[in-house]
């Protein structure tokens, strides 16, 4: 897939506020200071589309951008460590849970967790939530850059490990990036792709 166009459109906190526009939507979504905002600049290759920021907790709003005129990309706030308010992690994560059981035109979330750490127990009982409301995910691996290949696939296998523990009874799609190297984005983008064929063609 080719970024021809990508533009924010609006960013709020609550989901009837959300696009009226019937278009194939994927968000993404993570612990803060996984690397979200940059793996989504490299995405789109738009350096600063997604505010960077050294302060976990920056994305605190649902916030999409219409990507090629055709389909939502959605930044949302991370979830676990936030310099915030109590009150305020809680009223923002009320509106993660309403954004994914309430967003139809979801078609997949993108959860990223960073590779050079072993399975978080956060990520665990987010996926956990994620599957028991029957919500399509994949898993994306960021920073893959600070590590070597072999740590790769061992990480990669020890968090296939965890999950099936965890009684998944197979490792959902994931997909292995660096956002500094520009790793693992023609495979993301052609995935998000197929999807959005498969959603036109049934529109036709």
């Amino acid at each position: 897939m080719k970024i021809t166009s990508a533009d924010f459109v609006m960013s709020n906190a609550k989901v009837a506020q959300c696009p009226a526009e019937p278009l194939p939507e994927y968000a993404f979504i993570g612990r803060s200071n996984v690397g979200k905002s940059s793996l989504i600049n490299m995405l789109v290759q738009r350096k600063g589309l997604a505010k960077t920021s050294g302060r976990p907790g920056k994305t605190q709003h649902i916030n999409h951008f219409k990507i090629n005129q055709n389909w939502f990309l959605v930044d949302l706030p991370g979830y676990g460590y936030a310099r915030v308010s109590k009150t305020a992690k809680k009223t923002f994560q009320k509106y993660i849970t309403n954004y994914f059981l309430e967003r139809t035109q979801l078609m997949c979330a993108f959860v990223l967790v960073d590779i050079r750490l072993e399975a978080q127990k956060i990520d665990l009982e987010f996926m956990r939530w994620m599957g028991t409301s029957e919500i399509p995910f994949c898993i994306i691996f960021t920073k893959a850059d600070k590590i070597g290949p072999q740590v790769i696939t061992r990480q990669v296998l020890d968090y296939e490990k965890k999950l099936l523990e965890d009684g998944w009874e197979s490792m959902p799609q994931h997909f292995v990036t660096s956002s500094a190297a520009h790793q693992g984005r023609e495979d993301l983008l052609a995935y998000i792709d197929d999807i959005n064929k498969s959603f036109y063609a049934q529109k036709r």
